[in-house]
């Protein structure tokens, strides 16, 4: 009945040759000699997360930390008189970590000609307990929420199967007891960046919204790893890792949060992938969409429900748990239409808060990629023909991000945005606004350099094979964003990076 559903295969990848009228350096003669102007940036230290740290393609690995936003723009900073940027690097290009010999997380992705796949006969060197000798001007932590750089013990080894500390950051870090921004602020830094708090909303979203909105609970302790960070949470640490890093008069820039609903790794499957031929869809509108969507329609929801028909793009069945529960009433309407008791009570219960996605231009479902394994699978303990993932049998809410569960997130970054932004002119500081230029690029492309930036997976220029980071050209282009933004501020003359230099797309072989 139901195909397999398959990565969206892409046929051709058009190479053109492009005029790079954007990153260019003139003729040696004509260019300007590079200044500070008024920053100084001798001890540059960036603090954030995986983006700050160069994570790419679902692993952090040595080239993907090379093209890092932050070592670029420490590459440029070294010519006004900036000092070395040393950064905890991994000891492959496999990506994953190793515990004790035993690994903990995976190689890097690469696209296998369809779709995002590990790295063929990856296997990760990278051992968690042995401790790098700092210090570290890339303080990029992947996985950290906000509240994580000011933890102490964050980098405890003891703490990893806890869940109190990051794999990543005991690697790294000066002690078992230190934290992030404390040894940040132990380099006495002149210069710094901060982009935090991605994670503070993304795990949530990545996971289908498996998690709590805490609003409301200020202690973070309490958190679980998906769950949403309370505003008021966010501001008071955010104020902190802003007032310690400026205290002896460093200068800096700061970035505020993307909406992480717009990346790849959620608008790559459509809401609608479900093909479906004219018997098929008959009988399924017969024996259960009709009947359930009568009794929906008899308590005023009758839109949660459509029929299908045939056609390959029929919406996916999925359960909204913010939706009324209608079980009970759909097992005592069918249970009076004659449907035997055991029968209608499993339909009550499977369907009481079931609707089909809707993506509109006020109201979006999103789906991430690892519900792809799942979509026209069976579940095996349901019986046939109501076992069905996405068709007859709901997709649970690890499978689906729902237009309610979007709109918590949207409030929470827009909050942390307003935060960040008050904290930046408070402190005089540069203000980079990252959520306009990727929702311009979500939106139908942003064309700098010969490039057209668009949110698709794989040859969007913008996004990583896991649909969530950057890619190397992206993270180029943000580090000219980024100079753009300290040139005007500081007097400063940073030269852009040629896009056409860094790829977008990493082989199976780097160096």
């Amino acid at each position: 009945m139901i195909k397999n559903i398959k990565w969206i295969v892409l046929t051709s990848f058009v190479v053109a040759a492009c005029s790079y009228d954007d990153g260019i350096p003139a003729p040696e003669a004509e260019l300007p000699p590079i200044v500070a102007g008024e920053a100084d940036f001798s001890r540059y230290v960036s603090l954030g997360n995986s983006l700050t740290a160069g994570f790419s393609d679902n692993a952090l690995f040595i080239e993907g930390q090379n093209n890092s936003f932050t070592k670029l723009l420490a590459d440029q900073f070294a010519f006004a008189g900036g000092g070395e940027f040393r950064i905890p690097y991994m000891n492959d290009n496999v990506g994953g970590l190793l515990l004790g010999g035993t690994p903990i997380l995976g190689p890097r992705l690469i696209f296998n000609g369809s779709g995002p796949a590990p790295l063929p006969g990856g296997v990760p060197t990278t051992e968690v307990s042995n401790i790098l000798t700092g210090p570290f001007n890339n303080m990029g932590v992947p996985g950290a929420k906000s509240f994580h750089l000011l933890a102490p013990g964050y980098g405890n080894l003891a703490g990893i199967a806890t869940g109190t500390a990051n794999p990543y950051f005991v690697r790294f870090a000066s002690s078992p007891s230190t934290s992030i921004v404390a040894d940040a602020v132990a380099q006495n830094p002149t210069f710094f960046s901060l982009w935090i708090g991605n994670n503070d909303v993304l795990s949530f979203a990545t996971s289908g919204g498996v998690g709590v909105n805490q609003l409301g609970n200020l202690n973070p302790a309490t958190y679980g790893s998906n769950d949403i960070t309370d505003p008021n949470v966010f501001a008071n640490v955010y104020e902190g890792i802003v007032n310690t890093m400026t205290a002896n008069g460093a200068k800096g820039f700061v970035v505020n949060i993307p909406y992480v609903n717009s990346v790849p790794f959620l608008t790559t499957i459509p809401h609608n992938p479900i093909p479906m031929d004219a018997a098929t869809a008959q009988q399924l509108n017969t024996s259960l969409l009709g009947p359930l969507k009568q009794v929906l329609t008899l308590l005023g929801e009758g839109d949660r429900l459509q029929l299908l028909v045939a056609g390959p793009n029929n919406p996916l069945l999925l359960r909204d748990e913010s939706l009324t529960n209608f079980g009970a009433q759909i097992t005592a309407a069918l249970t009076a239409a004659g449907i035997p008791a055991p029968q209608a009570a499993f339909l009550g219960q499977t369907y009481g808060q079931a609707r089909h996605a809707k993506r509109t231009t006020d109201f979006r479902d999103f789906v991430p990629l690892t519900t792809q394994a799942v979509i026209g699978a069976s579940n095996a303990p349901a019986p046939a023909p109501f076992n069905i993932y996405g068709v007859t049998f709901p997709l649970q809410d690890q499978h689906v991000l729902t237009d309610h569960e979007v709109g918590m997130i949207k409030t929470a970054t827009d909050s942390y945005n307003q935060t960040i932004q008050s904290i930046a002119q408070t402190k005089d500081l540069v203000f980079v606004d990252v959520n306009s230029t990727l929702n311009q690029i979500a939106s139908g492309g942003l064309t700098v350099g010969g490039f057209t930036f668009k949110s698709d997976l794989v040859f969007g220029n913008t996004f990583s094979m896991d649909g969530v980071h950057l890619s190397a050209r992206a993270n180029a282009y943000l580090a000219n964003t980024f100079m753009e933004a300290i040139n005007t501020k500081y007097g400063s003359t940073f030269r852009k990076y040629n896009l056409g230099a860094f790829p977008v797309l990493y082989g199976i072989n780097l160096p």
